[in-house]
């Protein structure tokens, strides 16, 4: 998947881009660690419980210039992306996706726009 100016996770209502107020502190602020090239990454589980090692997980990756950005959702293992919407059964996990994102908005990460 490559970087883009907006990202979205497989049958998400929104897409989202990098706020103009987003900087190398305020992303290392909110979890984003930065990778040997640079580029700055964060990965949070989705699950119900914390402790399950199965479940679902949201990877973000932001360019290291803070330009551009990649999402996805995916297998406990992180190997296989799915989508979170295609059915109701998710919907635990649908809303803590949107929670965690709203949070990132909130803190001048991320602006939302709807798809």
């Amino acid at each position: 998947m490559a970087f883009s100016k907006t990202a979205t996770v497989k049958g998400a209502k929104f897409q989202y881009a990098l706020a103009p107020t987003a900087k190398k502190y305020t992303l290392r602020d909110n979890g984003f660690t930065e990778t040997s090239s640079g580029n700055f990454q964060l990965i949070r589980p989705l699950q119900a419980t914390p402790q399950s090692k199965e479940g679902f997980k949201l990877k973000i990756t932001v360019a290291k210039d803070i330009s551009t950005l990649k999402m996805s959702v995916t297998t406990g293992n992180g190997l296989k992306a799915v989508d979170i919407f295609k059915d109701n059964k998710q919907e635990m996990v649908q809303e803590k996706f949107y929670f965690l994102l709203d949070g990132m908005i909130d803190r001048g990460l991320f602006v939302k726009e709807e798809i």
